[in-house]
């Protein structure tokens, strides 16, 4: 695999993310762009609020046409309005979980901490699924997110090192570690690795030297973080496939929207 474009800063593009998909209210209150809400079987059965706009060009993304690459124009919500509608979604399958997903959901800060504010005191447990950049890149993230005893956080780590997160972002490799750096952050904050934070690792383009390296960097992080990684491989729905080949990327292992597995290799 090889890529010819430069590359570009997370960090950057979050804040031209923002100017689309975030709205600061004259109260201070601030709006994401949602595109969709939904129930969904992903954990065993949860709501979800997918929202538009991601800091990563991710070649596999499963929702690059909607939200995160090309970004829809959605509609935006306050928080309040946010939780109501995951939890009528919610009650009406008798879910207990309740998430954001789609794009990068922490992008707004804000509003994504006034959301959890809302659901703190209530029976669902909410799980937050974060490529981990910002919250790498800022302590305080991780220790205002620590607040909140009902929150699960779910780190995406992009491949299984510089050079896999680099081909499959299109970012500067250096962002890579920021991810790695998301986890200690939330660790060293006082969440529970294993059952309060964990890692996913993309690895439909990994080799098994390179998951090798990266179970031994989160072991030095936290022992259950090496011990307690969501695997997670491409699943080959018709516009992912259209993504992949446009990126000239060619998955070792991948899955059918049916769940069976395909060699392509």
């Amino acid at each position: 695999m090889s890529v010819s474009k430069p590359a570009y800063n997370p960090l950057e593009l979050t804040e031209r993310v923002r100017e689309f998909a975030i709205r600061i209210r004259p109260d201070g209150l601030e709006e994401r762009r949602y595109y969709r809400f939904r129930g969904g079987l992903w954990y065993g059965g949860i709501a979800t609020g997918d929202v538009v706009g991601c800091n990563l060009r991710c070649g596999f993304c499963w929702s690059w046409r909607e939200a995160s690459h090309r970004m829809s124009k959605g509609f935006l919500c306050k928080p309040d309005e946010v939780f109501r509608r995951l939890v009528s979604i919610a009650e009406k399958h008798k879910y207990k979980l309740v998430r954001l997903s789609g794009g990068e959901p922490t992008i707004s800060k804000n509003h994504i901490l006034r959301l959890l504010e809302l659901f703190q005191n209530t029976d669902f447990t909410f799980i937050l699924e974060t490529n981990g950049i910002l919250i790498g890149s800022d302590n305080d993230y991780a220790k205002e997110l620590s607040q909140y005893s009902n929150l699960i956080v779910r780190v995406s780590i992009k491949g299984s090192s510089r050079e896999e997160f680099h081909i499959l972002t299109l970012a500067d490799p250096v962002f890579f570690e920021y991810q790695l750096k998301a986890l200690k952050n939330l660790v060293d904050a006082g969440l529970e690795p294993g059952r309060r934070v964990y890692p996913a690792v993309m690895l439909s383009f990994s080799t098994s030297e390179t998951y090798e390296n990266l179970k031994a960097r989160l072991a030095d992080i936290h022992p259950k973080l090496s011990r307690e990684i969501d695997e997670e491989y491409v699943i080959l729905y018709p516009h992912v496939v259209e993504l992949l080949k446009s990126r000239g990327l060619n998955p070792k292992i991948a899955y059918k929207p049916e769940g069976i597995p395909v060699s392509m290799i």
